[in-house]
């Protein structure tokens, strides 16, 4: 299985969001939940490496992330995760993306291409800079689009509303899963500034647009 690239810093959903809740300090996920999450990806067959806490500003900071190696798909674009975000999204690339591809593409999914994991930023445009982004805490991932094993690159920049009912298909199927998986999930139906991706949040918030 191909090795997950590449291990940098990438900023996700580089413009404005569902507004987050109000700045607070960061609450740190227990260290039972962190590990049984660690037991849950072992169990799974996923590759990862658990990453240490540290702080990175006012209401930024990287606790119980860890850094996905291996999910069975090659992923590009994607860095320190929460576990808990890191579990949806390797079950969702896993479970519903690939099987979505096959069934309704006919083809192999061959490559995932994120767009950023953590930042430490707000959220733009909300609140007059008193709100963080999701991907502030690493809890948080941008998925631009997929390549199959036929050569076929499907982006949601320029599929989102394409004219092959079949990859509009593939795209809608693989957002309805994943409102089962994340809290939030943000697309090109929710505004401009997710015209090029989607945003998959681990916060229970119930918000899928």
């Amino acid at each position: 299985m191909a090795v997950l690239l590449p291990f940098v810093l990438l900023a996700g959903c580089g413009r404005s969001e569902r507004p987050s809740p109000p700045r607070v300090d960061i609450v740190r996920p227990p260290a039972r939940e962190v590990a049984q999450c660690h037991a849950d990806l072992r169990a799974e067959g996923v590759a990862f490496r658990a990453l240490p806490d540290k702080p990175t500003g006012a209401g930024c900071g990287l606790y119980g992330t860890v850094q996905l190696l291996d999910i069975g798909v090659p992923v590009t674009g994607i860095t320190a995760m929460r576990c808990g975000n890191a579990r949806a999204f390797a079950g969702w690339v896993r479970n519903a993306v690939a099987p979505a591809a096959y069934q309704e593409l006919g083809s192999e999914l061959t490559r995932v291409t994120g767009m950023g994991t953590y930042a430490c930023r707000d959220v733009v445009g909300a609140g007059g800079g008193a709100r963080r982004s999701g991907h502030a805490t690493a809890n948080a991932v941008d998925v631009a689009g997929f390549t199959l094993r036929d050569g076929r690159q499907i982006t949601v920049a320029r599929d989102w509303a394409s004219d092959d009912p079949a990859v509009r298909g593939f795209l809608q199927t693989i957002r309805r899963s994943a409102c089962r998986r994340f809290g939030t999930v943000l697309s090109p139906d929710y505004n401009a500034a997710h015209r090029d991706h989607l945003h998959l949040e681990d916060d229970a918030a119930g918000f899928c647009r």
